[in-house]
């Protein structure tokens, strides 16, 4: 049953959503009423606040563009520069998936939105779920990572450390999370993760939801149970905690709480002692009403994998926000993953789109910022229709290109309906075809069902060209799974080079020239041990990305990330033809 809470955050969505348009322009008005006499906008408006103005005389930037202001405000200066509410931080994004790590400004008023917002997201899950709160604890893995101190002397932090800094989640932490505050704050992800899993083992009966931002971290977390359930066991069976976790905080936390326990160690020992660890999540924690994590986007590579471990669970992915803005949130919480959309919440900035324009074979060209194509404001949008994400924030990003495709799904009241498309800069491409994240999630798709009879699934993939040699082609390192028992050097190498053929007709069509004009040489699928994709994470996490934001890249950038899978191949296969 629906809380009164609950019901007033629905109410609110309701009004919200009705009156989109208006709340539109009154954010707008706001901002440019407050900002318009910054240095940044001054260029523009001239001191003026009007809305058509603003249309015509704001270019669209991106965070190259923003650059320069955001790192004067870092080094010291004041920041009216770029806008008139002074600056109490910044988010820091993870940097995994469209590069380097950026700087966006934080303000009081981001900080209260993002409050509000939680509170509403939440609302559409509780509706059908029920109050969690009163029901029982999370089973959330939570990471943050130190705050970085700029010369300004203005800390920043991701999004999430900066939610678990703040004195009401940490008030709310024991009553409603199963992992004290010294484990998220622990400085090694991996002494971390084990707490996490042992106290939420240990309170297994109290569990009613389990999850974490990303889907990819819960399936950290499904993997690392997986080395370590007898240690954690023996653990929970003599009330000590493993030598290794050398962390004061995680080791004076545990020993609040631990005592020996073999009845309960002996049970969870024998759910885990099992051939295959299908729907594992729901036997260990027999209370859990949904899998919370995002799954769509560069996530949704491992709904297979996470429906194999939940099996009967639902997975919510309830939100969709980033480092830059709040954005929307999924009304339908008992959908299924692929079918996810996000309504659109016009008070949480200014929205605009871009047009992008589909072609025929389904890939996605992008508008470049130099054709004179008029962005569409939040209610105008078509559905059916792809558009770049542009937003205005009161935190001083203004006609701001998130790099974010989405499509027009529908909408709700008179707010749209999003489904994510794909990060627009996530390309492959050896001459003058370009091969989208969208693209390449779909060949994979086409070529990793000729494993699932097998009994395999492909648990993680990731990509980059090649061009140590003329012609340059396309690589994918796939770490692959036995269901039950089942050992990848089982697998037939001809099934391994089909997949790679599999792959290229299911390419667009533009590659598929090439690869008949031998522009571009044969795709090659490199298959690498169990871990390789651990291993991966680990060096970006070792690199400043937080577990919690961790996105893995879906084309790789890095040098030294290639080292680690390459050091891990296995076995090498190529496409023996090209395409028809």
């Amino acid at each position: 049953m629906a809380t009164n809470g609950c019901e007033g955050r629905l109410k609110m969505i309701e009004e919200l959503t009705t009156n989109a348009e208006q709340i539109q322009d009154e954010v707008l008005g706001e901002i440019l009423r407050r900002n318009a006499g910054t240095e940044y906008l001054r260029g523009y408006l001239h001191g003026q606040t009007e809305k058509q103005l603003f249309k015509k005389n704001v270019p669209m930037v991106t965070y190259e563009d923003l650059k320069p202001y955001i790192d004067r405000i870092a080094n010291g200066e004041t920041s009216d520069i770029l806008l008139a509410e002074p600056i109490t931080g910044f988010f820091l994004s993870s940097g995994t998936s469209g590069g380097q790590p950026k700087l966006m400004p934080v303000t009081a008023e981001v900080a209260n939105k993002w409050e509000l917002f939680r509170g509403l997201y939440e609302s559409p899950a509780m509706k059908h779920f029920g109050d969690i709160n009163q029901a029982g604890k999370r089973l959330e893995l939570m990471f943050a990572r130190p705050e970085i101190e700029t010369p300004s002397g203005l800390k920043a932090a991701s999004v999430s450390t900066s939610i678990y800094n703040e004195c009401n989640f940490r008030a709310n932490l024991p009553k409603l999370y199963t992992s004290p505050v010294e484990t998220i704050f622990c400085p090694d992800p991996n002494q971390g993760l084990y707490c996490q899993l042992l106290f939420g083992l240990i309170q297994r009966d109290e569990v009613v939801k389990v999850g974490s931002v990303f889907a990819s971290t819960v399936l950290r977390g499904i993997k690392f149970l997986e080395n370590h359930w007898q240690e954690l066991c023996y653990d929970i069976k003599t009330g000590r905690l493993s030598d290794w976790i050398t962390d004061s905080g995680c080791r004076n936390a545990a020993s609040l709480v631990m005592k020996p326990n073999p009845e309960q160690a002996d049970l969870i020992e024998t759910i885990c002692n099992c051939k295959s660890w299908e729907g594992i999540i729901r036997k260990l924690w027999p209370k859990a009403r949904y899998i919370w994590c995002i799954c769509t986007g560069i996530m949704r590579q491992y709904i297979a994998e996470l429906e194999f471990y939940c099996r009967g669970l639902p997975l919510v992915s309830d939100l969709y926000a980033c480092s830059e803005a709040i954005c929307g949130m999924n009304l339908e919480p008992l959908c299924k993953p692929c079918d996810i959309s996000y309504t659109f919440l016009p008070n949480m900035a200014y929205f605009e789109f871009l047009p992008v324009k589909n072609e025929r074979d389904g890939s996605i060209e992008m508008k470049s910022n130099n054709e004179d194509t008029e962005l569409v404001d939040l209610v105008n949008v078509k559905a059916g229709q792809c558009y770049e994400l542009v937003v205005t924030t009161c935190a001083g990003l203004y006609r701001y290109k998130v790099g974010d495709v989405l499509m027009v799904s529908g909408f709700y009241n008179n707010a749209p309906q999003f489904q994510f498309v794909e990060r627009k800069n996530v390309i492959l491409s050896v001459d003058q075809e370009k091969t989208s994240e969208t693209d390449l999630f779909k060949a994979v798709t086409e070529a990793k069902a000729l494993l699932d009879p097998l009994g395999f699934i492909l648990t993680e993939y990731t990509s980059y060209v090649d061009t140590s040699s003329a012609p340059g082609h396309y690589v994918l390192f796939w770490e692959i799974k036995g269901k039950e028992g089942t050992h990848c050097k089982e697998l037939d190498p001809k099934i391994m080079v089909e997949c790679c053929s599999r792959m290229e007709e299911s390419l667009h069509y533009t590659y598929k020239i090439y690869r008949k004009r031998n522009i571009i040489a044969a795709l090659e699928i490199r298959v690498v041990k169990q871990g390789s994709f651990e291993a991966l994470m680990d060096y970006y996490v070792s690199k400043g990305t937080s577990l919690s934001q961790y996105k893995k890249p879906s084309c790789i950038k890095s040098e030294e990330a290639m080292k680690i899978l390459d050091s891990r191949v296995i076995g090498k296969y190529f496409s023996p033809k090209s395409p028809l």
